[in-house]
């Protein structure tokens, strides 16, 4: 599976630990939503990720790092990181929209 299953296996345990910390650590009900939903997000789309790697491996490596730019973002901010960080956490996002995408298109063709 390579460097980028290995990356999708750290997200999905990142994700699980973030969303642990959010259920019982957070200091507040905006930080602890920020880390559900990137935890959320990541989770899924590592696992989208493993699923995707021996069928289409570009649309796997986008949604891994898009998951990885937008939940990044949402946990720094949850820890006190700057909050300007929220206008970086749609890059990510429109990543993951791409990666998408550019499945589906691969699926389409066959």
């Amino acid at each position: 599976m390579g460097v980028i299953g290995v990356f999708a296996a750290i997200s999905a345990a990142m994700a699980v630990a973030a969303g642990a910390f959010g259920a019982h650590g957070a200091a507040g009900p905006h930080e602890a939503e920020w880390l559900r939903t990137g935890g959320m997000y990541q989770l899924v789309h590592a696992v989208a990720a493993l699923a995707l790697m021996g069928v289409a491996r570009g649309p796997a490596i986008t949604l891994v790092v898009g998951a990885a730019i937008f939940s990044i973002t949402l946990y720094a901010m949850a820890l006190g990181a700057p909050k300007w960080l929220g206008a970086v956490t749609p890059i990510g996002g429109t990543l993951l929209i791409a990666g998408w995408l550019w499945a589906a298109w691969l699926y389409w063709r066959g």
